[in-house]
């Protein structure tokens, strides 16, 4: 289904030029349960201005590589609840950069008919090649992604086209959200407000 789903996915840019708001995807688990959770903030401000969580019973095993089938129902549920539509969300996840061309940043964006950019804390597939200013993941001859290095130790991000845009784009979104924290805003507070709702 994976394979499948790989060919619908779209590598052009289809971001609003000037993007207005941007939303973290994150999903959290405690036992058979699943919290999926979404952030949407201003681009420019960073002001939070909407979260909407769901929590869903689990109904797919944990299987590397997989994972998209078992947080795509908390997800879907937390996005259909938003009022506002951002311009791109960023999700806790890999999109091209998975054996599979089709991790779950990149599923989600089908579903949605949406922009989404995955950004992962950890490698799935390919090996660096340094290309002008950027570290690029190739597999099998195919750039897959891009590893990002932040400005906290030694972490890097694993950034991948999840939908409807260009690796160069997700990248400069990716690089803009980044605040406080490696990871990006939009994720971080998704991130946050996920885990909240099992305390």
């Amino acid at each position: 289904m994976q394979l499948a789903l790989s060919k619908k996915i779209i590598t052009e840019d289809q971001i609003a030029t000037n993007i207005k708001q941007v939303a973290g995807v994150n999903v959290a688990y405690l036992r058979d349960r699943a919290v999926g959770a979404v952030a949407v903030l201003d681009y420019e401000t960073f002001e939070l201005l909407e979260t909407k969580t769901a929590k869903v019973t689990v109904k797919f095993p944990y299987i590397p590589t997989l994972l998209a089938f078992r947080e795509l129902p908390a997800a879907v549920a937390a996005i259909k609840k938003l009022k506002l539509q951002p311009d791109v969300f960023l999700v806790d996840g890999h999109g091209l950069a998975h054996p599979f061309r089709c991790g779950f940043a990149s599923h989600l964006g089908i579903v949605l008919g949406k922009p989404t950019v995955g950004v992962a804390k950890s490698k799935l597939i390919g090996e660096p090649k340094r290309m002008g200013n950027n570290v690029f993941l190739v597999h099998q001859n195919e750039t897959v992604g891009a590893i990002l290095p932040t400005n906290f130790g030694t972490k890097s991000l694993y950034i991948s086209i999840g939908h409807k845009t260009t690796l160069l784009r997700a990248i400069e979104i990716v690089k803009k959200c980044i605040h406080h924290c490696y990871l990006p805003q939009p994720i971080l507070e998704a991130h946050y407000i996920a885990s909240k709702k099992f305390v």
